[in-house]
């Protein structure tokens, strides 16, 4: 006589169905020492909402014939997430990541906001998941439903590819040492700015608005330097480029 599913939430309401024979018209359904409430019966299957519990706990269906052999039923606590192996990624998604926690064996889907994945499981203290793509640009709720319930608490943050409209001062020495600020969209998740492909140190001013100073050319010659500002979601580089200009000579 199986069971389906054999595990379910401390809280109980699980459907589970049993098969088997001879079940007609079966009076009760034991989880334990508790009635689960019937909801459908033929022949061959009862189906039953579980009540609550913890632990294994038998099963027996009564019958006008009697009492039927137990079988097991395992109630499985609520998940417990306590971290995100990376907190945002691009819009698009693709990227996996690891989810850790207890009692995640059991887990069968991973939301972001509402968009749902299937995770796969290492772990009753690990899952790893495909980030699915999000819908806009910011921070989402991050759910884990496993036999047990689901468990909220963690947020994820999309990030948007960035542009660069333009910036200022559009020149300065092949020395170095220009303070310019860059302006785009999606500029508040930057990782990098670079001049001709030179890491430049840069501030975050808001989603608009950067600011970098210039590195030194490579080889202290003039000329122009192309801007590029990097974040997970992918790069942007200005429409036109800053300008390295000579030093005075005599």
């Amino acid at each position: 006589m199986p069971i389906s599913p054999n595990q379910g939430s401390t809280g109980g309401g699980t459907v589970v169905t049993i098969t088997g024979s001879n079940l007609a018209n079966a009076s009760a359904v034991k989880f334990g020492s508790k009635n689960a409430t019937i909801t459908a019966n033929t022949p061959t299957s009862v189906t039953v909402i579980s009540p609550s519990g913890t632990g294994a706990v038998p099963v027996t269906v009564t019958t006008p014939g009697g009492t039927s052999n137990p079988l097991t039923f395992y109630y499985v606590g609520a998940p417990f997430k306590s971290g995100l192996s990376a907190s945002s990624g691009p819009l698009a998604g693709g990227n996996t990541i690891t989810i850790t926690g207890t009692g995640l064996s059991t887990a069968s889907s991973v939301s972001f906001g509402g968009t749902t994945a299937t995770p796969t499981v290492t772990s009753d203290s690990s899952i790893s998941v495909t980030v699915p793509a999000g819908a806009a640009v910011g921070s989402v709720g991050v759910s884990v439903t496993t036999a047990g319930g689901t468990n909220n608490g963690l947020s994820y943050t999309y990030v948007g590819v960035p542009t660069v409209s333009g910036f200022a001062p559009t020149s300065g020495p092949a020395s170095g040492g220009t303070a310019v600020t860059i302006t785009g969209t999606n500029l508040d998740t930057t990782q990098s700015v670079t001049f001709g492909g030179i890491a430049a140190p840069f501030s975050v001013i808001s989603s608009t608005t950067l600011s970098a100073v210039s590195p030194p050319t490579a080889d202290g010659a003039p000329g122009p330097a192309d801007i590029t500002v990097t974040n997970q979601a992918g790069s942007a580089t200005a429409p036109t480029p800053f300008q390295y200009l000579a030093g005075p000579g005599i």
